[in-house]
């Protein structure tokens, strides 16, 4: 790891562990709340999967997810390995292209692979076989790739319509997660909610240092990551 990455991966680690704390925030996560998800919509009393942008926990969490699959930096695999730091990537097919193997190691280090789509096609008003494709697709991709098939489901830009419900429920899926706060955001967090941390823009700063701000607005809160796929 550069130098300066390494220096602010040890200020992060103080960040979200504290001088007399373990380093992993793992152990640090609590007792799981029953009935923690949140679900709202309209799937949320028809038996198709909820849809969730926050999840409803007495724990002092909150949760780090990812988007599309463009951002390919090495540095972030040491900070998630480094702080055993729970992050569930939403992976689309056409972005990720030839750089399924950093997301193994990803995998390796213990970031969740979650469905984002084969295209990142908007899916509102797509025929029903259309948004099945799109999803079922890459179900079938990740599990070729990661031997797993995912359990959540992030539409491209949050948008989704009934068809998508059905679809994500045909498909194997239990959940479609939206969010509740960007890593571009300033407002204070709280417990439960899900963070956004997009793609990379190519003149800002790379995605560890994006991240690195995001646990700072966590540790400001009094808050800890999660890990999502323990809560839906």
């Amino acid at each position: 790891m550069r130098p300066r990455a390494a220096g602010a991966l040890a200020l992060t680690v103080a960040l979200l562990t504290g001088c007399a704390q373990s380093v992993d925030p793992l152990e640090r996560l609590g007792e799981k709340a029953a009935g923690r998800v949140s679900p709202h919509g309209p799937g949320a009393d028809r038996g198709l999967p909820p849809v969730v942008d926050r999840v409803r926990t007495r724990d002092k969490v909150v949760f780090l997810t990812y988007d599309d699959g463009a951002e390919k930096d090495p540095r972030f695999v040491d900070m998630v390995r480094e702080l055993r730091l729970p992050v569930s990537m939403f992976l689309t097919d056409s972005v990720v292209g030839p750089g399924y193997g950093h997301f193994a190691r990803l995998q390796s280090v213990g970031a969740s692979i979650q469905n984002h789509t084969l295209d990142h096609t908007a899916l509102p008003g797509l025929p029903y076989a259309g948004q099945r494709a799109e999803i079922c697709g890459q179900q079938d991709k990740l599990k070729s790739r990661f031997g797993i098939r995912p359990r959540l489901f992030r539409p491209p830009h949050g948008r989704y319509d009934m068809t998508t419900l059905h679809a994500t429920a045909d498909c194997g899926l239990a959940a479609i997660v939206l969010w509740t706060s960007a890593d571009t955001d300033d407002a204070p967090l709280h417990p439960g909610d899900i963070i956004l941390i997009g793609p990379d823009d190519p003149t800002g700063p790379p995605l560890w240092q994006r991240t690195e701000r995001v646990l700072r607005r966590v540790e400001e809160a009094g808050l800890r990551v999660g890990r999502l796929e323990d809560y839906l």
